[in-house]
């Protein structure tokens, strides 16, 4: 019989033994728990230095004592062959591995954690203020609750699937949807540069589409020429101020934001332009303020002769009024208008003359689809609007009219026409 090498405890020979010879494994003579069930303790070293590896042995009741020889020496081979590859630890480095992971869990911020440290201050460099309080707003109402406390690498896709879901269950307008997508989007997409999170969830995360009653709720994006033409003819009875204000709108494509931006020094009678280069905006944090353009840069827009001269006859009314560096400012103050207060204007406007879904924005859609609908070249409308992509005005500023569709209806109707009588004269 080869022996066994054993622990510092003696080793009751176990007869007959097969012939094996245990490297680095050590079994104990049999022992006995407090209920009388025997035992062997197997050790394992792993070499100088390291704790040793302790595992016990329960033989069955009802073996021999030859079976029990060999089941406790495969059970010994095994435990020493684990080890060796690494798949049982000592108790020690078990206990200091799970430390570890606990310690390198706390320090994996969670979605709230990693938005207010990393996410939001990189936000506010290269961000407006309205845009930062924009996605701040979304952070607190809709991803915090419902994200906050998870960690960021345990963020699922589903989790994010359902947030949306749950946003468009209470209501929400699609738009609302959109930017908390966004906002996610933005906010995963920077932790997975940076390397904080292995995959990105929102890599399988679809756009939400808006519900079945949202579409065309609030009617065309963009009124034709002649619903425009209605609306200057209605201008013509309301007063300067807000005939002014339209008709630049109308004109020019300018957002909201810089129409109230725009400053007496920046009007060019002469060559009638006017330089954009203020955007105002409104945050309850700032309240009203004047920022840079939304493209950061100054941009210079001609406008209508006629429009010039309303401005020259505002400028004269103006100047017996409180003194302001801005074209529209508040009553009795030198402060830019409140982006709102044109909103409101469009609203009874709307309400007064008939015109539905009245809002400043939709007169920028307007003056991008009517000129290319009558052939401006798109890359100079994108210009004119201050977009940095002229895809950007095809995606989002031209719209199909009721004299378009029919053009294009007809050009099929031709189309196949023509078809027909190339066949008939071939057949002939």
């Amino acid at each position: 019989m080869r022996l066994i090498r054993c622990s510092v405890r003696w080793l009751r020979p176990i007869w007959p033994l097969p012939l094996v010879v245990m490297q680095m494994a050590h079994i104990s003579e049999p022992m006995f728990t407090s209920s009388g069930k025997r035992f062997y303790e197997v050790q394992v070293s792993r070499g100088r230095g390291k704790s040793r590896v302790t595992r016990r042995f329960y033989p069955k009741s009802g073996w021999s004592e030859v079976t029990v020889g060999k089941e406790l020496l495969k059970f010994a081979n095994e435990l020493e062959r684990q080890v060796h590859i690494g798949e049982i630890l000592s108790r020690r480095e078990r206990k200091a591995a799970e430390k570890a992971e606990a310690e390198a869990r706390d320090g994996v911020p969670t979605v709230k954690q990693y938005g207010e440290d990393t996410f939001m201050p990189a936000k506010t460099i290269t961000m407006s203020e309205q845009g930062r309080c924009s996605y701040q707003g979304t952070l607190n109402n809709w991803i915090y609750p419902a994200l906050g406390e998870i960690k960021m690498p345990e963020v699922t896709s589903g989790q994010i699937s359902r947030m949306l879901v749950a946003a468009q269950g209470q209501g929400k307008a699609h738009a609302t949807v959109v930017k908390i997508y966004t906002v996610c989007q933005s906010l995963f997409k920077m932790a997975f540069m940076a390397g904080d999170i292995q995959v990105n969830p929102m890599d399988r995360v679809a756009r939400p589409k808006p519900r079945k009653d949202e579409v065309e709720r609030d009617g065309p994006e963009a009124y034709t020429a002649q619903e425009t033409l209605y609306i200057m003819e209605c201008l013509e009875k309301e007063p300067l101020k807000w005939q002014l204000f339209l008709r630049i709108a109308i004109d020019t494509g300018m957002r909201r934001g810089e129409l109230c931006g725009i400053r007496w020094d920046c009007v060019d009678y002469e060559n009638c332009t006017i330089a954009i280069r203020e955007n105002v905006a409104y945050t309850p944090a700032k309240g009203v303020y004047s920022d840079t353009s939304k493209t950061r840069r100054v941009r210079v827009v001609d406008v209508d002769p006629a429009v010039m001269e309303l401005l020259k006859r505002y400028q004269g009314t103006k100047e017996s009024e409180f003194p302001s560096p801005y074209v529209f400012s508040q009553s009795n103050s030198d402060k830019p208008m409140f982006p709102s207060t044109p909103e409101h204007y469009c609203r009874q406007f709307g309400k007064k003359y008939g015109i539905n879904h009245l809002y400043p924005h939709k007169l920028r859609h307007t003056f991008a689809s009517v000129s290319i609908t009558a052939g401006a070249d798109v890359a100079s409308i994108s210009e004119k609007l201050g977009h940095k992509d002229k895809s950007t005005t095809l995606r989002h500023y031209t719209h199909s009219n009721p004299e378009k569709i029919k053009e294009a209806s007809q050009v099929f109707r031709n189309a196949v026409k023509a078809a027909e009588k190339h066949k008939t004269d071939t057949s002939e």
